[in-house]
């Protein structure tokens, strides 16, 4: 499997938090607890950033974006 590092659906997860309308807090919160909302693989941490896929996003908020993210 090859992922795309340019595809604009990973972004970092303070982007991820605007477009969502969530605080800069919730991917750390929501990963940390024993319940999580995001799908295997569509969340990662490296060093301090976090990173998200869209469709991560949507599945732990809930929320929906149905303009393309550029």
């Amino acid at each position: 499997m090859s992922i795309n590092l340019n595809d604009p659906n990973i972004l970092k997860a303070k982007e991820a938090t605007k477009i969502w309308g969530v605080s800069e807090g919730y991917v750390r919160k929501t990963v940390s607890q024993s319940s999580q909302k995001f799908s295997e693989g569509t969340v990662r941490r490296f060093g301090k950033q976090w990173v998200v896929t869209a469709e991560g996003t949507e599945q732990a908020t809930g929320k929906r974006i149905l303009e393309k993210i550029i």
